[in-house]
């Protein structure tokens, strides 16, 4: 399966916000790979991966980091392709730290962001899918089937007042 999706964490510790993600690709079957990679402990090592990677099926990228969050715009600055960012909750600002970080880009250096945890850590993974299902059918027809199967839930949901 080509890995068409690149995750990268700033740390070991974002694994628990990013697995709801991951979880999602997996049920679609769609190819990815999980990388930690610092933007500020191992900045040479990100942007050489990054140009790697880009021209080796990689699609879409998805950054997951907390704090200073700096990790989705450095790997912005490095390709072409999208970024999408998953600001990552912090003991100290609940994440509003993350979430200002990844969504405060300079113009001509496009991140998409999402919800700070574990929600924005699913909608990068749908995001990161209706973007690869412009092009690919069978992963459109999933997206087609997935939220139709959401709707279908709520709208069986009986309420006993």
């Amino acid at each position: 399966m080509n890995k068409v999706i690149s995750i990268i964490m700033g740390s070991q510790s974002d694994l628990e916000t990013v697995q709801s993600g991951i979880d999602i690709l997996k049920e679609f079957k769609v190819g990815f790979e999980v990388k930690v990679l610092s933007a500020h402990r191992t900045p040479k090592e990100l942007a050489k991966y990054v140009e790697t990677v880009s021209s080796s099926g990689v699609k879409v990228f998805i950054a997951a980091a907390g704090g200073a969050a700096a990790l989705a715009g450095v790997i912005a600055a490095h390709t072409i392709l999208p970024v999408i960012g998953i600001p990552i909750e912090t003991s100290s600002l609940k994440g509003m730290d993350s979430l200002l970080s990844t969504v405060q880009m300079p113009a001509g250096i496009p991140v998409a962001s999402m919800a700070i945890g574990k929600a924005g850590a699913k909608n990068a993974a749908i995001f990161a899918l209706e973007i690869l299902g412009i092009s690919d059918k069978q992963i459109n027809d999933k997206l087609i089937k997935y939220k139709n199967n959401m709707a279908a839930k709520i709208r069986n949901i009986k309420v006993k007042a």
